[in-house]
């Protein structure tokens, strides 16, 4: 359960019989549920037309990998345009080029856990 969910179960019961604490109460004022609703929407996972559905397996390492490129390349240009003299800040480019190496090395990590897991699955005795 994330933290927006336990607080607003907390502030809908009424704090399950906790004894009144008013800084719980102080913050219950202060945030209505409606603003609640907005920064924790509800996910809808949805399918296109297409034949694969929107939230399958294959779907989801493929956008997730075309992020790593999209950020690699974006990486790739804030250096070019700080090499070439344009108006790229030394800050934006350090900044792109850290988000690339931190997003490759998820998806690097998230590979070996994979195949780890399909190592694991061939070993089992059928």
């Amino acid at each position: 359960m994330d933290p927006i969910s336990a607080y607003k179960m907390m502030v809908s019961s009424g704090a399950g019989g906790l004894p009144a604490n008013p800084v719980q109460d102080a913050v219950a004022r202060a945030i209505p549920p409606a603003e609640l609703d907005k920064l924790n929407p509800p996910i809808t996972l949805s399918a296109p037309d297409s034949a694969q559905p929107a939230y399958s397996f294959q779907n989801l390492l493929g956008n997730f990998v075309q992020d790593v490129n999209d950020k690699q390349a974006a990486a790739g240009d804030a250096v070019n345009g700080l090499l070439s003299g344009k108006n790229v800040s030394l800050h934006q480019a350090m900044i792109s080029m850290e988000e690339a190496s931190v997003s490759f090395q998820l998806m690097v990590e998230v590979r070996n856990k994979l195949l780890d897991s399909y190592q694991e699955l061939m070993r089992m005795q059928i």
